[in-house]
C-alpha cells in the first residue's frame, strides 16, 4: 500500500478527532451524561464510523469515510431542559429518518426542497454561541485563552486544518505549565454502556428533526460533493442507507449521528492520496482503522479531558466551530431574494428561545420558512 494512502488516512482521522471531540464532550454535558454515558458514547460513535467507513469503502471501491456530525453535536450541546435517555431517543429517531431517506425518494426530495439559506441559517444560529463562547470565557480564564487563540490564528492562515490541534497542544500545555490542571488519570479502556431510549415529544421536534436536517444539509450533502469533485459516482441511497443503520444501532450506546465525512474527507479522495483513483478506497481502511484504535481508548481521552478547567473545553470547542459557522453564515445570506428569512432564522435559533419545551433551531426554522413561504405566495412563485 503507497505510504501516501496511510499518511492521508491517518491525518484524516486525527484532524477530524481532535478537531472536534470537545464539542463531543460538551454536547454529552449539556444532556447530563455521566463519565461512563460520555465515554461509551465516544466509542460508539468511533466504531461505527470504523464498521461503516471499511464497509462502504470495500463494497463500492471508493474512498467512503464518515464522521460524526459535529454540527450535530454542536445542536445538542445547545439543548436545554432535555436529558441524556431523552437525548438517545432523538438520536435514534434522527437515525430512522435517514434510513427513511435512504428509502423513500419522495422524504429526500422533500429535505432538499428546504431552501439551504435556511438550512445553513439554523446551523450558524446553533453555532454562534460557541464562537462567542470562545472569547467570553477565554476573559474568564486568559492564561489559557489567550495563548489557544493567538496561536489558533497564526496557524489559520497557513492551515485551517491544523489551526485546532495547535491550539488544543498550547491549552493543554499551558494548562500544565501553570498547574491549572487535575492529577492526570491512568490510561483505561472503553466500555459501551447501554441506555435504553426515551421517545420524548419536545425532544423529537425540537432535538431529532433539526439534527436530521443539519446533519443532512452540513456533512451528507456536502460528502457527496466531495466525492463528486474527485470523479467518483457516490452511491448515495447505500451510504444514506449505511449511515442510518450505524446511527440507530449505535443510538442506545450515547452515540448521536454517523454521516458522510465533508471537510476531512477531502483528504482522503484527491491525488495527494494516491495518483490512482482506483486504489484510493484502501486509504478507506486505514481510516477505518485509525478509528478502531480511537474506540479503544475513548475512555481515556474522557478522562483526560476531564483533568483540565472546563473553560479549555469549551474555548477549543468555539475555535473548531469557527470555520464551520463562517461557511454557515456566508451560505445563509449568500443570495439577497432570501437573505431576510435567513437572519431571522439565524436571529430565532441565536436567540436559545424555547416554547412549549422545543428548542430554539426547530423555532428558527418554523419562522424562516414562514416568511420564505409569504415572500413566494407575494411574487407568484410557491
Amino acid at each position: 500500500m503507497r505510504l501516501s494512502l496511510i499518511v492521508s488516512a491517518l491525518v484524516a482521522v486525527i484532524v477530524g478527532f481532535g478537531g472536534s471531540v470537545a464539542i463531543v464532550i460538551a454536547a454529552a454535558e449539556a444532556v447530563g451524561a455521566s463519565a461512563a454515558a460520555t465515554s461509551s458514547w465516544l466509542a460508539a460513535v468511533c466504531l461505527a464510523k470504523a464498521i461503516a467507513s471499511g464497509y462502504l469503502s470495500t463494497r463500492h471501491r471508493m474512498p467512503i469515510v464518515l464522521a460524526w456530525s459535529t454540527p450535530g453535536a454542536a445542536l445538542v450541546a445547545t439543548a436545554s431542559g432535555i436529558g441524556f435517555a431523552q437525548a438517545v431517543g432523538a438520536f435514534a429517531a434522527c437515525a430512522l429518518l435517514i434510513l427513511l431517506t435512504a428509502l423513500l425518494r419522495p422524504l429526500g426530495d422533500l429535505v432538499c426542497r428546504i431552501p439551504t439559506s435556511l438550512a445553513t441559517a439554523v446551523l450558524a444560529g446553533v453555532l454562534f454561541d460557541f464562537v462567542l463562547g470562545a472569547v467570553t470565557r477565554s476573559a474568564t480564564l486568559p492564561l489559557i485563552g489567550v495563548p489557544m487563540i493567538a496561536i489558533f490564528v497564526s496557524l489559520r492562515l497557513w492551515s485551517p486544518s491544523w489551526a485546532v490541534i495547535g491550539a488544543l497542544v498550547v491549552g493543554f500545555g499551558t494548562a500544565l505549565v501553570f498547574g491549572l490542571n487535575d492529577p492526570l488519570p491512568a490510561p483505561v479502556l472503553s466500555h459501551l454502556v447501554w441506555t435504553t431510549p426515551h421517545f420524548d415529544a419536545a425532544a423529537l421536534i425540537g432535538l431529532a428533526l433539526p439534527l436530521y436536517i443539519v446533519t443532512m444539509a452540513s456533512q451528507n450533502l456536502p460528502g457527496f460533493a466531495v466525492l463528486r469533485a474527485d470523479g467518483y459516482d457516490p452511491p448515495v441511497q447505500s451510504i444514506l442507507g449505511v449511515t442510518g443503520l450505524a446511527s440507530l444501532l449505535s443510538a442506545p450506546f450515547g452515540a448521536h449521528t454517523t454521516s458522510l465525512a465533508a471537510i476531512t474527507a477531502s483528504i482522503c479522495t484527491g491525488p495527494d492520496a494516491h495518483p490512482d483513483p482506483a486504489k484510493r478506497w484502501l486509504g478507506g481502511l486505514v481510516y477505518a482503522a485509525g478509528y478502531l484504535v480511537l474506540a479503544v481508548v475513548a475512555a481515556s481521552v474522557v478522562a483526560l479531558f476531564a483533568a483540565f478547567p472546563p473553560e479549555l473545553i469549551l474555548i477549543l470547542a468555539g475555535l473548531a466551530l469557527t470555520g464551520p459557522f463562517i461557511g454557515a453564515l456566508s451560505a445563509a445570506v449568500s443570495t439577497s431574494e432570501d437573505a431576510f428569512a435567513a437572519v431571522v432564522t439565524f436571529v430565532v435559533t441565536a436567540s436559545g428561545l424555547t416554547l412549549l419545551g422545543i428548542g430554539a433551531p426547530f423555532w428558527g426554522l418554523m419562522a424562516g420558512l414562514a416568511l420564505e413561504g409569504a415572500r413566494r405566495v407575494k411574487s407568484g412563485r410557491l
